[in-house]
């Protein structure tokens, strides 16, 4: 099948690399000539295991173009993906001009029958209005279908290759046959697309995204309290974890979620319930106990080392949000580098992935390593921000030996508080007594 896909972000590139790795023709098309012609000469915008591997070999056997020419791959194809960005506008809503621009573009070229996709997360309520844009700029039939994504980063080639579930909004029989047509070698051992409603399937993606988000904060929420009451909060979450009912997913203790889902998706979701008279009281409070992580991470930093932090060397481990991925948009990192900053620390920073990221947050205000090891050289503490796999089994004698003064804050529980104990190095994490 021919399918073009509008955006080269995250999901659009994701998106337009495995759907050409399953025989479809696709033509991803951005208007940033730059990135385009990157990703012509395979270089990849975003860190994604496997992503690259897939591109190239998919771009050679000329099944993934991408191009500028919008016009062109409209006409070329029968299912155009609209995944542009939708930026937290300051309100709180997903700014949607991106999409209704796009949903404009893919009219004016139309040239016959088209299924318009939004693969990018929007509000209830979006598709009405770009199906209200297309039939103001064009004479053909389309349809228009939700088909939210569902992607992990740091492991969306796998989850896009081998879905839970796929979402179809449709209120067409047509469409939704082409759609699941597309989505059937996906799903050669068992049928998990599930069709409904447009406005179902766009609310579908939000509810998601904010139960989960939920389910941090709720545990963020527990851990503070285990601190106060002597409680361990890693018991207290394998304990639930056991349940059938909870699951052990989203429930670990830390410095809360970041990303570009999980916090635009929340406070879109909030500025929704507003506007329909539907105070969303447990989901603000999901975003109020986030933002309150970091500010209580914080508060360890400085009950230990003071507020004053000139000529203080903080050593970090993890720029990234999460691991796996070179994204930093809403990472807990910003907000914690930048408050140590403003109290005169001087900050040594190492990421495997993010480094180069950092630099449009940072800029040179902070010093990148090459080496974990290297930014805890002098460091009067080492604070782990992201939990990298090569981050959980250090030489902690090495990691004494480089510093001024062994003290430890672990934002993500991820080392033994009894083995660093034994070695006589002070550490302080999340949901634990130190």
């Amino acid at each position: 099948m021919q399918i073009t896909i509008i955006g080269t972000g995250y999901v659009g590139i994701v998106a337009g690399t495995c759907f050409a790795d399953m025989g479809n023709e696709v033509i991803c098309i951005d208007n940033n000539i730059k990135k385009i012609e990157q990703l012509k000469n395979g270089i990849i915008p975003i860190y994604e295991p496997g992503l690259e591997e897939l591109v190239k070999s998919n771009v050679l056997e000329n099944r993934l173009i991408f191009s500028t020419d919008l016009d062109s791959a409209v006409k070329k194809s029968q299912v155009c993906f609209i995944a542009v960005g939708t930026p937290q506008g300051e309100d709180g809503s997903a700014d949607l001009q991106f999409v209704f621009n796009a949903a404009e573009s893919i009219a004016k070229s139309m040239n016959e029958y088209k299924v318009i996709v939004d693969k990018s997360t929007v509000p209830v309520g979006t598709a009405e209005k770009v199906a209200s844009i297309i039939k103001q700029n064009s004479i053909y039939p389309f349809d228009v279908v939700s088909n939210p994504e569902f992607l992990k980063q740091g492991n969306a080639v796998d989850d896009f290759l081998h879905p839970d579930r796929v979402i179809i909004g449709s209120d067409s029989t047509k469409a939704t046959q082409i759609m699941q047509d597309i989505y059937a070698p996906f799903f050669r051992t068992g049928n998990r697309v599930i069709v409904m409603d447009v406005k179902s399937a766009e609310m579908t993606k939000y509810a998601a995204n904010s139960f989960l988000a939920t389910k941090i904060s709720f545990m963020n929420e527990i851990a503070n309290l285990c601190e106060k009451v002597g409680a361990n909060a890693e018991m207290v979450r394998i304990g639930m974890s056991t349940d059938n009912r909870i699951g052990n997913k989203f429930l670990f203790p830390g410095l809360g979620y970041g990303g570009s889902c999980f916090p635009k998706d929340v406070k879109a979701l909030i500025k929704t319930g507003l506007e329909n008279d539907c105070e969303m009281s447990i989901i603000t409070a999901t975003d109020k106990v986030n933002k309150k992580q970091r500010d209580l991470f914080i508060q360890k930093v400085t009950n230990i080392l003071g507020e004053n932090l000139d000529g203080k060397t903080i050593g970090i481990w993890g720029l990234a949000f999460k691991p796996k991925t070179n994204d930093m948009r809403e990472a807990p990192s910003i907000t914690i580098i930048n408050a140590l900053l403003d109290r005169g620390a001087k900050i040594k920073a190492f990421d495997p992935k993010a480094s180069e990221t950092a630099k449009f947050y940072f800029a040179d205000k902070i010093t990148y390593t090459k080496t974990a090891y290297e930014a805890l050289e002098n460091a009067d503490c080492m604070l782990l921000l992201t939990e990298w796999n090569e981050f959980r089994r250090p030489d902690f004698e090495k990691i004494k030996s480089l510093m001024k003064t062994p003290i430890i804050f672990d934002g993500r529980n991820q080392f033994n508080s009894l083995r660093l104990k034994e070695k006589e190095i002070k550490y302080y994490n999340i949901g634990e007594n130190n």
